[in-house]
């Protein structure tokens, strides 16, 4: 066996790692930079002569240090960015350092049991059906694809179609029901599928951006065949809840009526609300439901990637993901082989970091990760809306704050952009913006287990300050 000189490549990864990781309390969160600039360091001509890997890693770290977003750092409130867990970190090294196919237990047989250990312990820290399928995939994106897949297959097939056989030409029309206000990531997905996301039936949200049950239920009246209803758990912008016992309810009526349904839930950030007594109300009768998407590096702040999908019918789930051939050495008995839930074949052991977290956190302690981060988020909007400068835009009831800045020449959506862009020069803190209802805001996602009192109002300091 050829060998490296691992010890090198090891000290060039991790000594540069530690003094990243040991500077997140004072570096810059953030710096604006042009690509070029990136270009210009990094860039040039692929070499005709080759380099030590441990000079190439070296000099990886050293040239990207000074445009690294510290996600990690505290003060990171920008795209529900979750930050790392020390656990999880420390899972990822083993990780890569493994590099495990975990598509097959038979390539991969300890990674694989580890992942099944991690999926059993979601579901029993999420109070969701024991007997549920989970699949370990990239991101909230294509969780959500995964599960609708899993719809796809389960309404159609109800409707006497093998989706999987036969595509969709010829096939039943699937209706496809959505709020206004659905997260982009679920019209993507119907694409993906061949469902169309501009041909989905909306639905109204409230004021809060909550899907109308009354709504849903005329909606429902009209159709008849098989029928795909999505809905959300944690708004990407007022971090609301669907009202989804009332959903559940609409969807047995429909289904009473004779129409093959399944109720997908998108719960990338707010699913996490189950493993918070505090927070448990806003998610009741979320169980009733068909399947429900996750990212595991938001709230819980495992590594990316670590997205989730879990479906109430695994038979559904497996038949839209599974794969067989003759040359696949396929698990026997209570092993698990993750090509069947996902829908990738080479993969990462990304279940491994989920375990990690899952273990050092402990139940106690994702309770209060979640319930922490939400009383934090309402730190942000207390603070903000007693200076004067500041309204508060949503009723604050997760980890998310929508901020209109007032100006005293009326021209608030200017305002609020100009003070995005100095939070975000200034390198404090970063915050990103949204336009929601027509107006121009910040939004403020409180995500990162390393956030705390001193963060958040070293932030609002640092807000005011811009706001002038």
């Amino acid at each position: 066996m050829r060998q490296s000189d691992w010890e090198s490549i090891i000290r060039a990864a991790t000594d540069p790692a530690a003094r990243y990781l040991e500077s997140l309390p004072d570096r810059p969160v953030y710096r604006p930079v042009d690509a070029e600039e990136i270009r210009g360091i990094v860039g040039g001509p692929l070499p005709e002569e080759g380099s030590p890997p441990g000079d190439v890693v070296a000099g990886l770290a050293g040239d990207l240090d000074p445009f690294i977003a510290a996600h990690a750092s505290g003060r990171y409130f920008g795209f529900v960015n979750g930050g790392l867990h020390p656990a999880a970190y420390g899972a990822e090294l083993l990780v890569s350092t493994w590099d495990q196919n975990a598509a097959l237990y038979a390539a991969a047989p300890g990674v694989a049991v580890v992942e099944d250990v991690a999926a059993g312990w979601l579901l029993d820290l999420l109070d969701l059906p024991p007997d549920a399928s989970v699949g370990f995939v990239t991101g909230g994106q294509m969780a959500t694809f995964t599960c609708l897949a899993a719809a796809r297959h389960h309404v159609l097939d109800e409707a006497g179609w093998d989706v999987e056989a036969y595509g969709l030409q010829g096939a039943p029309v699937v209706n496809i029901v959505v709020k206004t206000e659905r997260h982009s990531t679920v019209p993507r997905a119907l694409g993906y599928l061949g469902l169309g996301g501009a041909t989905a039936i909306e639905v109204p949200s409230d004021g809060q951006s909550r899907m109308d049950p009354g709504a849903l239920d005329k909606v429902l009246a009209d159709l008849i065949g098989p029928t795909v209803i999505c809905v959300e758990s944690g708004n990407v912008n007022t971090g609301s809840f669907d009202p989804f016992s009332a959903v559940a309810d609409a969807a047995d009526r429909h289904r009473d009526r004779g129409n093959p349904t399944w109720v997908h839930v998108d719960g990338a950030v707010g699913l996490w609300a189950r493993a918070s007594a505090d927070h448990r109300h806003l998610v009741e009768g979320l169980e009733r439901l068909d399947s429900w998407s996750v990212d595991a590096h938001k709230l819980l702040n495992v590594t990316y990637d670590s997205g989730i999908a879990i479906c109430r019918h695994p038979d559904a789930h497996r038949a839209a993901m599974g794969v067989q051939a003759s040359y696949l050495a396929k698990a026997d008995g209570d092993a698990r082989d993750s090509a069947d839930w996902n829908p990738e074949f080479s993969r990462r052991a990304r279940g491994v970091a989920l375990y990690a977290t899952l273990r050092s956190l402990g139940r106690s302690g994702v309770d209060d990760l979640v319930a922490r981060l939400c009383l934090l988020a309402g730190r942000f909007a207390d603070r903000l809306e007693a200076s004067g400068r500041a309204e508060v835009m949503n009723d604050v009831v997760f980890n998310q704050v929508l901020i209109r800045w007032l100006a005293d020449d009326g021209d608030h959506d200017a305002l609020t952009d100009r003070v995005i862009s100095c939070i975000q020069a200034d390198g404090t803190a970063y915050f990103g913006g949204t336009t929601w209802n027509g107006m121009r805001l910040m939004r403020i996602s409180v995500s990162d287990w390393a956030t705390d009192e001193e963060d958040v109002d070293r932030a609002v300091e640092a807000l005011l300050s811009c706001a002038g």
